[in-house]
């Protein structure tokens, strides 16, 4: 064997206890500009903590049960002031039976956290790493035992992808298996074999076990780094799982003919020893893309503008009536999912955010969610630094809630200016500017005499804490993004930043304390009420505000040039009010800054419907972009999923009309006219369908029906064979029978859509204008 130095991206991890050798060894697969390694960590403890007066209990417990365990002095602290001592075992089954045992009896501290993921973050490790050690050839990678690593935090690899999808009916036995990417164009297909022109490859498989075999095969040689798909953990891998297991046949889809593992508990957790697989929809939601529904047609759609090559109603009657009848073009249209899959990833930097995201949490690159773990990877390495273990849940013993973000009460109505000001990264800019950290309120409660007043009695360390100088990083590092035309990386720590506070806040977080986020959002709620009063004192007017942003009104006589002018001496002055203010008052530097985001003219504060109060978080404004007037609906019909296409077009072309310059009452009668005539003629047809995820399973539904249930009800009556499951877009829409499943040939109700979608947005313009409600004549409901 020889040395050598090596650097790679962490693919998949795995720790697991062996017979032959004494301890736990850990399992790394790197991606590398030398290709796949395999590096292996030998004689490894995993560890929990207890406290100290507990050791000899714990001892004695452990004892009688023959679990071998070894206890060592840390000089680590639980945040009550409790020392603690590690409890180290050399088998991950005796951890887990000690766990059992004793947490019976006394309090466990972080016992949840696998060694192979302790490993890596202890080491500040994330995706990137240096690896040296015993190295040797090995048949298709490089093997490193005795390994030893090190962060490199600059590496960023290159993957080789492979976009999977399978077919199969109701039941999950499979038809067909897609495979396209890496220089593979194929489909596997059940079946006897067929004369085709298709531009890629049929492989024709006898049955599902010799299916199963050749997907083997397949994946084996092409040896990818990753593999992707739409809901490729939950459903694709789940389903061919379960099949294999149901016929008796191993998966070794991963590298060195290792198998593929699935658990499934809250949500499945998937490894494939060498390969990384990542989920389209996970991935879109972790970049906080944002869609109506995630299904893969719908996503298609939106970013590609290319349509499934099913598009029927029932989409998986077709498919099983396609493998019985047609196998050719189910072929082409499981291959077709893997393109669309594959452009997704390429057209939205997938990929690159995945990578990015790795680099900055340490998460798995197809880690779902994650932004308590990522939280986790971040402070616990640093927490244990300055002598402290992290609390269990509930340690701190308060019941209390935070309150959320601060909305004002707004002031609704028609306005030819609007200037909305922006405080830019607010929370995240508290907690560093207000030293709000665990550790800080832990040192603060202990040393109140210099520290920084919170709020429900927290008090925070000056000097001691980590989450102001880890906001810090990641800020000039955003910025650094942001100048080096780094998008995605952009992206990844604005979210990460975001999701501070998000995670502090929520009670599944182990750092969790009600007075750590109640002192973020009340001095949220402080720095908001200051502001406007500031504002206010310079005789502005604030009709709005939520969370981290004000709406100010400017004079209607103003140009823009000159709006855009008041906004950026309004940001000067209040930054500057702030920074004085929190030097004066705490002795403390500010990062708050304030910025100009946005001019509104026109602009429109809704009140809420039925009502005279003013509306939060819904409003519609008009900005010039690239010289041209373009309107923003926030919260609006407009911008919510369960409004018709109808509505929301009508809704626009309302609001067009009304922010015109040369704008007349009685033009908003036409176009009231106008749209009901064309509705009644059946022009609006293809745009009156309600889409709605059906929330639960159908059975569920029992007091509270809404009406896609409904409809689903009634088709099933008369169709009792079909299928649909939870989760699923239902289309429906309503007919002189009620709610109906769309099959585009209803016989439709315009008045309910008159009643439902048009009247309400209607009215809350003419309520905006003081007009009274417009008489409907007829049964065409023509306007006077």
């Amino acid at each position: 064997m020889t040395q050598a130095i090596y650097q790679g991206f962490i693919l998949s991890r795995q720790q697991y206890s062996s017979k032959s050798k004494r301890g736990i060894t850990l399992c790394y697969w790197l991606v590398s500009d030398n290709g796949p390694i395999k590096v292996l960590i030998e004689n490894q403890q995993a560890v929990f903590f207890i406290p100290q007066d507990e050791h000899n209990f714990a001892q004695s417990i452990l004892n009688k049960e023959n679990i071998s365990v070894n206890f060592k002095t840390v000089e680590m602290r639980h945040f009550s002031g409790i020392v603690c001592i590690g409890c180290y075992f050399n088998d991950v089954s005796n951890l887990y039976k000690a766990r059992t045992l004793l947490e019976k009896h006394i309090s466990i501290y972080e016992a949840d956290i696998r060694h192979s993921d302790r490993f890596l973050m202890e080491r500040f490790i994330k995706g990137g790493v240096w690896v040296t050690g015993e190295v040797s050839q090995k048949n298709g990678f490089i093997l490193i035992s005795n390994a030893k690593l090190k962060a490199s935090p600059e590496y960023t690899p290159t993957l080789k992808s492979l976009s999977l999808d399978i077919e199969c009916n109701g039941e999950g036995v499979l038809f067909s298996v897609g495979l396209v990417g890496n220089g593979l164009d194929t489909v596997l297909m059940i079946g006897e074999p067929q004369q085709h022109n298709q531009p890629f490859n049929i492989d024709w498989c006898f049955d599902e076990i010799n299916l199963l075999q050749k997907l083997q095969q397949y994946i084996n040689n092409n040896d990818p780094d990753i593999i992707v798909g739409w809901n490729v953990i939950e459903f694709d891998f789940t389903v061919l799982n379960s099949r294999a297991e149901a016929l008796g046949v191993t998966l070794n889809f991963g590298r060195d003919q290792q198998p593929l593992n699935i658990k499934t508990g809250h949500y499945t957790r998937l490894t494939l020893p060498g390969r990384s697989v990542i989920d389209g929809i996970d991935t879109l939601k972790n970049a906080t893309y944002h869609f109506d529904n995630y299904s893969l047609a719908n996503i298609s759609y939106k970013v590609l503008g290319e349509s499934k090559l099913i598009q029927a109603d029932n989409r998986l009657s077709e498919i099983v009536r396609q493998f019985n009848e047609d196998k050719l073009n189910l072929a082409a249209y499981n291959r077709q999912d893997c393109i669309l899959v594959k452009r997704i990833f390429a057209e939205l930097q997938l990929f690159e955010f995945a990578i990015v995201r790795t680099q900055l949490t340490g998460l798995e690159l197809e880690r779902m969610g994650g932004s308590v773990a990522a939280f986790t990877n971040l402070y616990l390495p640093l927490l244990h630094r300055s002598g402290y273990v992290a609390p269990n849940l509930g340690d701190h013993g308060l019941s209390f809630e935070s309150p959320g973000g601060y909305v004002m009460e707004s002031v609704p109505g028609l306005y030819k200016n609007i200037l909305v000001l922006d405080f830019k990264s607010l929370y995240p800019s508290i907690m560093r500017t207000f030293c709000i950290d665990p550790l800080g309120l832990i040192k603060g409660l202990d040393s109140p005499e210099n520290a920084i007043e919170g709020f429900n009695e927290a008090v925070f360390s000056r000097n001691e804490h980590h989450l102001p100088s880890l906001i810090k990083h990641l800020t000039h590092t955003r910025q650094r993004a942001k100048d080096t035309n780094q998008p995605m990386l952009s992206q990844a720590i604005k979210i990460i930043m975001n999701s501070l506070y998000g995670v502090l806040g929520s009670k599944g977080c182990r750092f969790y304390d009600p007075r750590l986020s109640s002192s973020i959002t009340l001095r949220g709620h402080e720095i908001m009420q200051t502001t406007r009063k500031w504002i206010e004192t310079l005789g502005y007017e604030v009709i709005y505000g939520d969370t981290d942003s004000i709406f100010v009104k400017a004079d209607d006589q103003l140009s823009a040039l000159s709006c855009n002018q008041i906004g950026k001496d309004l940001t000067i002055y209040i930054n500057n009010k702030w920074s004085f203010d929190i030097k004066d008052r705490f002795g403390l530097t500010s990062y708050l800054e304030i910025e100009f985001e946005t001019h509104y003219s026109p602009f429109f504060m809704p009140t809420i419907r039925g009502k005279k109060t003013g509306s939060k978080k819904r409003y519609v404004g008009q900005i010039i972009k690239n010289g041209m007037p373009e309107l923003i609906f926030k919260g609006m019909e407009t911008v919510r999923s369960d409004w018709t296409e109808f509505a929301q077009e009508f809704q626009k072309e309302l609001f067009k009309t009304l922010f015109n310059e040369k704008f007349e009452i009685k033009q908003l009668h036409e176009i009231i006219s106008d749209y009901t005539k064309r509705l009644f003629a059946g022009e609006f047809d293809k745009k009156l369908i309600y889409r709605k995820k059906l929330g639960q399973n159908l059975n569920d539904y029992v007091k509270n029906v809404p009406p896609q249930v409904q409809a689903i009800k009634k088709y099933k009556a008369s169709n009792p064979d079909f299928e649909i499951k939870r989760g699923q877009i239902i289309e429906y829409v309503y007919s002189d029978d009620g709610a109906q499943l769309y099959n585009g040939s209803n016989n439709l109700n315009y008045s309910v859509y008159i009643q439902k979608q048009l009247t309400p947005i209607a009215q809350m313009v003419l309520d905006a204008l003081n007009l009274k409600e417009i008489e409907y004549q007829g049964a065409q409901l023509s306007f006077l």
